[in-house]
């Protein structure tokens, strides 16, 4: 399985990155092994000394697709959930002066939290949906993803058209402004509505 991640794909979180908005999805890639799931707690890198939270709503591929047209895409996924993409931003900042690839700020193990999955229903309505983080119970990060510039079905049409998506593959959607910088000790929370979908402890 492949982790597909979307980068700037809300606005209010480009203008705090001081970032361009994009003309077609822009998107990177996870290892597996960046999966942390179940609650369990993350453990902050000796590596990075700037660790960023990002939240993300995060879909599930159901089944094998290539150049899959866009009226189609919303049968190839079949859950979703909350996720935090964690980010060694010291390093990020440090390759993107360098113009090198930062796979090593976004990449590392355990770095791809994710939340219980929601099945979806004939009664979801995924383009109106309310999703928040809170950090030591303050909200961090807040948005619906009517807000968002690339709908879910348009991410999974684009980035089709360069690599087969298969059955497992999940998708971190792209994350709101608001992200900051976390702590030994913090405890953060992702919510869809208001149903608690994921809370990690930061060690």
């Amino acid at each position: 399985m492949k982790i597909i991640c979307i980068g700037r794909n809300y606005s209010k979180h480009i203008e705090e990155m001081n970032s361009d908005k994009p003309e077609n999805p822009v998107f990177f890639l996870k290892a597996d092994s960046c999966i942390l799931d179940r609650n369990r707690p993350f453990y902050v890198p000796d590596f990075s000394n700037n660790l960023h939270y990002e939240a993300e709503i995060v879909l599930r591929i159901c089944k094998v697709g290539k150049h899959i047209p866009l009226k189609f895409a919303h049968r190839y996924y079949n859950a979703y959930t909350i996720g935090i993409d964690f980010t060694a931003r010291d390093l990020q900042d440090k390759c993107k002066k360098k113009g090198l690839p930062w796979e090593v700020s976004k990449s590392f193990d355990k770095s791809a939290n994710i939340g219980k999955y929601l099945p979806i229903s004939d009664s979801d309505k995924l383009s109106n949906l309310n999703f928040r983080l809170e950090k030591n119970g303050q909200v961090v990060q807040q948005a619906n993803t009517d807000e968002m510039i690339f709908t879910f079905e348009e991410v999974i049409s684009y980035t089709s058209k360069f690599m087969t998506l298969k059955m497992g593959d999940i998708i971190f959607t792209g994350t709101p402004n608001g992200v900051g910088s976390v702590s030994p000790g913090d405890i953060l929370e992702g919510y869809i509505e208001d149903e608690l979908i994921l809370n990690t402890k930061i060690l």
